[in-house]
């Protein structure tokens, strides 16, 4: 049976003064003076602290907006740059755990991709708008042929991505410490709307594929199989890729971690 591909959806808070003169009082035919005590002196004033040169003069009445930081300090040159066509997504995937574990939060700076390390900041150029974003690498995908980004909605929206739904990107990532290197890796295979066409699949590919490990699960928008090698490294993991023929389902290679 042909399995039936459904394709992932694209995927961004006085004291009142003292009257100062003596109080009269009327009686005997003479005049009683009340002493008043003198003022408080003043409240000592502090010096005003120095603005830096060429800083924006302050509007009063209007709160200092919180700067909005980068999720990394973005230093240095970017260790690999690459141009394509990304996306975005949200609902129905706000409020789910990301790949990372993280509940992936619509609004937040943060974007998928299928092999970068798992916290990576990368700086996204719309190259039709020329506005750019940090984000963090939290999720995988996309899982669409041609695409190389996934960016949350609100990432979407700080580069004019939004409205367009999809369009061509530069993608900077910078250096991000991780405790495997070399990664783990797997290749994935989806989204089938019938369940029984995936468990299909996995049960073809548990005996080809011996003795790596196949399962199958349910996303948002279909049911996944996934082949983790035995030696789960890029290597094992694009030589399977190379051999899967699917009819209407691709290959993708993607990192775990």
């Amino acid at each position: 049976m042909r399995p039936r591909l459904q394709l992932a959806a694209a995927r961004t808070l006085p004291l009142a003064s003292l009257a100062g003169a003596a109080l009269l009082l009327a009686g005997c035919g003479h005049k009683a003076e009340v002493y008043a005590p003198p003022p408080p002196p003043p409240p000592a004033r502090r010096a005003p602290a120095k603005t830096p040169p060429n800083a924006p003069a302050a509007q009063a009445g209007v709160a200092k907006p919180k700067p909005v930081l980068p999720p990394d300090d973005l230093t240095g040159k970017p260790i690999s740059t690459e141009i394509g066509m990304a996306s975005w997504y949200g609902p129905p995937y706000t409020n789910r755990k990301a790949a990372d574990g993280s509940v992936f939060d619509q609004n937040a700076m943060t974007a998928a991709h299928r092999t970068l390390p798992m916290g990576t900041t990368v700086r996204v150029t719309n190259l039709a708008t020329g506005q750019s974003v940090i984000v963090k690498i939290t999720d995988r995908g996309p899982f669409v042929s041609g695409r190389i980004l996934d960016l949350s909605l609100g990432a979407a929206k700080a580069t004019g991505l939004y409205r367009m739904g999809v369009a061509k990107v530069k993608v900077e990532a910078f250096a991000h410490n991780t405790a495997d290197p070399g990664g783990r890796w797997c290749v994935q295979i989806g989204a089938f709307i019938d369940p029984a066409d995936a468990v299909q699949l996995k049960n073809d590919l548990l005996r080809r594929y011996a003795p790596s490990k196949v399962i199958e699960f349910a996303g948002p928008t279909g049911h996944w199989v996934r082949i983790s090698p035995a030696t789960p490294d890029r290597k094992h993991a694009d030589q399977i890729a190379e051999t899967i023929h699917v009819p209407d389902a691709e290959p993708y290679v993607v990192r775990l971690n």
